[in-house]
Order: structure tokens, then sequence, then C-alpha cells
């Protein structure tokens, strides 16, 4: 299958297979998150959970895909996301296949994009959570969209010490900023 989609003026052609998540379009939880991003020149941005590609391809056309990172553990997936970066004209993305963050050892993004399974348990979200707040230059945001609110707001902040929420289209878009070295409520008596 192919999908051709523009995302705030940026064309992006896909192949995409059945067996991997949103095979038609585009998701609209990934659309929604991709609204509220700004992204810079100098960030360097994780997209955690690739799937076919397209947040970090349409990372990689505004900041060079010098400055992106994907990783998805189903080898399907990042074998469709480097076919799909080579046909978008930014192949020099590093994609690595792995759970989560064990085939990547940066701990320098400014960006963290996911779109986590949230219709199972916590325990995926959870680790890409507190995981990810370690792997963030102080400063760096993640950004994570889900249709659940109580459960990531309330990890977000015990994480993060604060979570700015934009509801759109359905879909809670969350936007964690790391302010300080360890977690918000490390040490915190319950």
């Amino acid at each position: 299958m192919i999908i051709n989609t523009t995302i705030k003026d940026i064309g992006i052609q896909l192949k995409t297979v059945e067996k991997l998540f949103s095979p038609t379009s585009v998701d609209r939880g990934t659309l929604a998150m991709l609204s509220v991003i700004d992204l810079k020149d100098d960030d360097k941005v994780l997209d955690l959970g690739c799937g076919y590609g397209v947040v970090g391809i349409y990372a990689a056309k505004i900041i060079g895909s010098h400055n992106v990172v994907m990783t998805d553990i189903d080898e399907m997936a990042v074998k469709l996301a480097k076919g799909n970066a080579q046909l978008n004209g930014v192949s020099k993305i590093r994609i690595v296949q792995g759970d989560a963050y064990d085939s990547v050892e940066d701990n320098d993004f400014t960006v963290i994009l996911v779109n986590p399974p949230y219709h199972a348990d916590f325990s995926v979200p959870k680790r890409f959570i507190e995981k990810g707040f370690n792997r963030l230059h102080i400063g760096g945001k993640m950004y994570m969209v889900t249709k659940r609110k109580k459960w990531y707001k309330n990890k977000l902040i015990s994480i993060f010490g604060g979570v700015k929420i934009h509801h759109i289209d359905g879909y809670y878009v969350f936007e964690a900023q790391k302010k300080k070295i360890s977690y918000a409520m490390k040490g915190v008596e319950k």
C-alpha cells in the first residue's frame, strides 16, 4: 500500500503493509501530535516506535536526517521505515531495530516523539516515559499522544514535574519538559 500525505505543507510518500499500525492512512493521533510540535534546526529527535516512519521522516524533512533517530521493535517496520526514508530523500536517518531504548545509546535528545500502544497495559508507556526522561537533554521535551488522559497525566507529572495537555480531535497530546536531572517525585514519600 502507498500513502501520500501532506503534514504542515510537507509532502510525504509512505509504503505500508497491512500488518503494521495504521496501514491505510496516517493515524489521526500521530497527526494531532505533529500539529503541536515546533522543531528547531538544532533539535535532535528520537521517533520511538517509528512504525513505517512518518514521524521521523517528517522531522528529518524539517531539521535534517542527521538529527533524527528512529527505532522500532518490529523488523518489518524498520525495513519499511528505511525504505520510506530513502523514498523521501532523508536516507541518512539512523533507523535501528530494538525494544524501545535498548538499541539507542544517545542521551542528548531534545525531542522524543511517541504514539505508544495505549490499549494494552501501562508497562510499555511507563518504560517509555521513565527511560525517556534519562535520554533527554535538560530542556528537552517528550511528546506523547493517547486517547487516555488520567494515567498518562499522572505518570508524566510524577517523572517530569508537570505536563501540558493539548486536546485535539479526540486525542490527548502530552508535552513534558525535562527541567532537572532527577525525576520530580524521586525520594518523595507517598
